[in-house]
């Protein structure tokens, strides 16, 4: 069965796995070319996979996401605690379903983005939770950050009623969200992986297959451990070039071009300057995850001292009220009070 109505352009994933030759003739079509891990596998066949995917948890990452499943003609159902939320996705045609459980007995793979372990764990098998709707043949892919207990907690529970389970935490914020361009951790069941292939390609510009459930938790946690350190250390930086009459926008500018480079500096900066913090990336949400992955360090007696200081400067900005501002608010903790 076709996965989606109408033109897909995700279909044709082998141009993009596959970078055709200049020498080549130049196809009628263009296709936009996205970069994948050289652990990525072969593409399925379109008439592989599920024809009606469901969405849960539509917040600043899963609105885009689903958006992109829908702009590309994909089926899919909707599901959040606020109904509202889904209303954009609505409009561009999704089909809403009041429970998670409802989501998952309608559809063949279902799809879920929640803000932490604890919101994973009660939409997964809760009351009314996905795992109630599904049952063999089956996909549950979980792309939230949580860590490898919750992760492996979860994939028992939907293993236990004969559906597949992959964890797909992502790398990315906001705007990759919205662009199709975050990177996909994934870990658990291969074929379901295969499966779900060409709806990573969507929301996606690269995705890993890391093996067992728990890894792509693990990875994900250590990601999002150097990123917070280093928007703290970036965040000194722009506060001790003003204390000692540098302009700090100038700071930006020269970092951007150094070996130290990230487009989180240039992209972030600038607003940072200017005591700005729009919301991409919850602040809240990088200190669960620097908890989470203090933990993980814990687990296997590995010291992280500058993650463990970082840790308590997010706590900081979070008791100022900044918890639902960007991430990049953590400057705030280190400004005189």
């Amino acid at each position: 069965m076709a996965m989606c109505s109408g033109f897909c352009p995700h279909v044709p994933s082998l141009f993009r796995a596959k970078p055709i030759s200049s020498s080549r003739i130049k196809p009628l079509l263009s296709f936009t070319v996205k970069a994948f891990s050289s652990q990525t596998s072969n593409p399925q066949a379109k008439d592989d996979v599920a024809s009606n995917v469901g969405f849960l948890g539509i917040g600043i990452m899963g609105l885009p996401m689903a958006q992109n499943l829908l702009k590309s003609g994909c089926n899919v159902t909707v599901w959040n605690r606020t109904k509202s939320k889904c209303d954009p996705l609505i409009t561009l045609g999704a089909k809403y379903e009041s429970s998670p459980e409802e989501v998952a007995a309608g559809c063949d793979v279902t799809f879920a983005m929640l803000a932490d372990p604890g919101s994973a764990v009660d939409v997964a098998f809760g009351k009314h939770g996905a795992a109630n709707g599904l049952g063999p043949g089956k996909g549950y892919i979980d792309f939230s950050t949580v860590d490898g207990s919750t992760s492996k907690l979860i994939s028992d529970r939907i293993k236990a009623t004969g559906a597949s389970f992959l964890e797909a935490p992502v790398s990315g914020s906001k705007k990759p969200a919205e662009d199709g361009q975050l990177i996909f951790l994934t870990a658990g069941d291969k074929p379901l992986y295969e499966r779900v292939a060409p709806y990573l390609d969507i929301m996606g510009k690269s995705r890993f297959f890391l093996g067992d459930v728990g890894n792509g938790a693990a990875m994900k946690l250590v990601v999002n451990m150097i990123m917070g350190s280093m928007m703290a250390s970036f965040s000194e930086g722009l506060l001790l070039s003003e204390k000692v009459g540098l302009d700090p926008n100038v700071l930006v500018e020269v970092v951007s071009q150094g070996a130290i480079s990230a487009p989180m500096y240039s992209v972030k900066g600038p607003s940072m300057v200017q005591s700005h913090y729009p919301t991409a990336f919850p602040l809240k949400h990088q200190q669960k995850d620097l908890r989470l992955a203090l933990g993980l360090a814990e687990s296997v007696s590995q010291p992280t001292p500058i993650a463990a200081a970082t840790n308590e400067l997010y706590k900081v900005a979070k008791s100022y009220g900044l918890s639902d501002h960007d991430f990049s608010a953590v400057i705030e903790a280190l400004k005189a009070k």
